[in-house]
């Protein structure tokens, strides 16, 4: 890492991987792109059904920042666990491999907010500037980019169509294309995933060829501490390697930390919440009240039936069949190893006169608890989970210590906000009447949560709070805005100090309506953009 860079970047996620390609392209230009955790080459990451001996936390996986949240109050004080990817792609390594851009409206109101730019006709050309998707290009889909998508993702199971026919039995529309001009409806998700090989941000963006580029050093296995300054100016970052102290200085440094860990670090090199910053003897370089702060993330509710039939995923709790299963995506990359777990879902409106959906469901052919409670069961089963899409409730990221090693305190605040927790009852209960539908009748043994004791809403919330878990969602803790208090500007340029930027799903205002993968690649897609044409100028 010797010299001077032109860019540091600092997490080789999602933003980070597709950034290091964007802006090493010109030869000119020397980029540094630091990850804390390692390559991405492990078979487990490689692999779509992979996911489940990753994320548990039980696995101690090498491949996830393992976090925990504070006791969350309105969820019976339990701490929920929140899996982060920690390796070269982020968590496009460890994640569900859903494509899913959110709705139109969601970037509409950015714009509104004040963002010019960032309205839905500006940040589409960026959606298909990135996507090779199988569908072909056209108005809605991009063709030759780096991050393929693929309509073979999707495990076929009998129950996946009995699903789409549940829902349109209960009165919702069928689309074809969640990203296409018809938003709202049940269909199957496009995946980020080819040849029966997860497609993560490290696949798309940094290829072998990206990777031997001599202008692009890429380095694992470093825990940054904290961004250096000159005054208000950052010249470079301090990070640690193998118990050693090292430095790399840059032109411009862009933290592409996710969520979690880009307010962290701006904490830990002073800039946030000045009391904040002061009581752990952080020495404030910028006071920047909303650092850490406007906290989203999905909360998540699993509805879920018992299968008449064994037909379904938990046939895979028998080792031999596992171990079938291993072998099948080993040799031939097929079989349930090669497909993503959740094929089929829904987006729908809870009441009518809404701008766009309020809940979005995901639809899986195998009954299991939600993560950290146990493996798969022997019981076939089936499952719906729920979200609601655009919560209000708001929490924060704070310092638990000034070591970088530390975690911080993840409050996410889930269900704080009265309306949140309407709407979520109101999904689940859509959800339960999907699950009654006729197309189901073959493979209905009976509704196994909450169970069909639980008939009033007051029951339903009560069972609710004890069973919600993440979505793995989490954004707006550097957010952007035009007001004082915004972290980032629309340019994504820190606010009160020079030469540094965040470009994650930190800087988004409002959570978008759906997953937060594709957004966060578009985000970094237009960021690189934006700083190719200044550093032309």
């Amino acid at each position: 890492m010797d010299g001077q860079f032109d860019f540091v970047i600092v997490g080789g996620g999602s933003a980070g991987c597709a950034l290091a390609n964007r802006l090493s392209a010109d030869p000119g230009t020397r980029v540094a792109l630091l990850e804390a955790g390692g390559n991405d080459k492990n078979m487990f990451i490689q692999m779509p059904g992979g996911i489940a001996e990753i994320i548990p936390p039980d696995k101690n996986s090498a491949f996830d920042w393992s976090f925990w949240t504070e006791p969350q109050t309105h969820l019976g004080n339990r701490k929920l666990y929140w899996p982060r990817g920690r390796a070269l792609g982020g968590s496009s390594s460890i994640n569900g491999m859903v494509y899913i851009r959110g709705h139109a409206s969601d970037y509409n109101r950015w714009a509104q907010l004040g963002l010019t730019g960032w309205g839905w006709e500006d940040v589409l050309p960026y959606f298909r500037k990135a996507e090779d998707s199988e569908r072909g290009a056209d108005d809605f889909h991009g063709s030759g980019g780096p991050l393929h998508t693929s309509r073979k993702g999707a495990l076929q199971s009998v129950l996946n169509e009995a699903f789409v026919q549940a829902a349109t039995q209960a009165g919702y529309a069928r689309t074809d294309d969640f990203n296409g001009p018809q938003f709202e409806g049940v269909g199957q998700y496009d995946a980020t995933i080819k040849d029966g090989e997860r497609f993560s941000a490290a696949k798309a963006y940094l290829t072998e060829a990206v990777r031997k580029r001599p202008n692009l050093a890429i380095l694992t296995g470093v825990q940054v501490e904290r961004v250096l300054f000159e005054g208000k100016r950052a010249t470079g970052v301090a990070y640690r390697q193998n118990n050693a102290a090292f430095s790399v200085t840059g032109r411009e440094v862009i933290l592409c930390g996710g969520a979690v860990n880009s307010p962290q670090l701006l904490m830990l090199s002073g800039i946030g919440p000045a009391a904040h910053l002061q009581a752990f003897g952080v020495p404030v370089v910028a006071d920047s009240p909303d650092v850490g702060g406007n906290l989203q993330d999905h909360l998540d509710v699993i509805v879920q039936w018992h299968c008449s039939q064994p037909i379904t995923l938990n046939r895979n709790s028998k080792m031999i069949n596992k171990l079938a299963a291993l072998g099948k995506w080993v040799f031939l990359r097929s079989g349930n190893g090669a497909h993503m777990p959740t094929p089929m879902g829904a987006f729908l409106s809870t009441r009518e006169g809404l701008a766009a959906p309020d809940i979005q469901m995901h639809f899986m052919p195998v009954l299991g608890n939600p993560h950290g409670r146990g493996g798969l069961g022997s019981r076939h089963g089936y499952q719906l989970h729920v979200c609601q899409l655009r919560p209000e409730s708001r929490g924060t990221i704070r310092l638990e210590s000034p070591d970088p090693l530390a975690h911080p305190a993840i409050d996410p605040n889930y269900l704080s906000a009265p309306e949140d927790v309407e709407t979520l009852l109101s999904g689940v209960e859509m959800a339960r009447r999907i699950g009654g539908q006729p197309a189901f009748a073959a493979f209905n043994d009976g509704e196994a949560w909450p169970g069909p004791q639980v008939t009033d809403r007051a029951a339903l919330l009560e069972k609710m709070r004890g069973w919600a878990e993440t979505i793995y969602h989490p954004v707006g803790t550097c957010r952007m805005g035009i007001d004082d208090r915004a972290v980032v500007d629309g340019a994504l340029r820190v606010n009160g100090v020079d030469g540094l930027r965040v470009v994650d799903a930190s800087v988004m205002p409002c959570l978008v309506s759906g997953n937060t993968n594709a957004p966060t690649i578009m985000i970094a897609e237009k960021a690189a953009d934006m700083i190719a044409t200044r550093n032309r100028a």
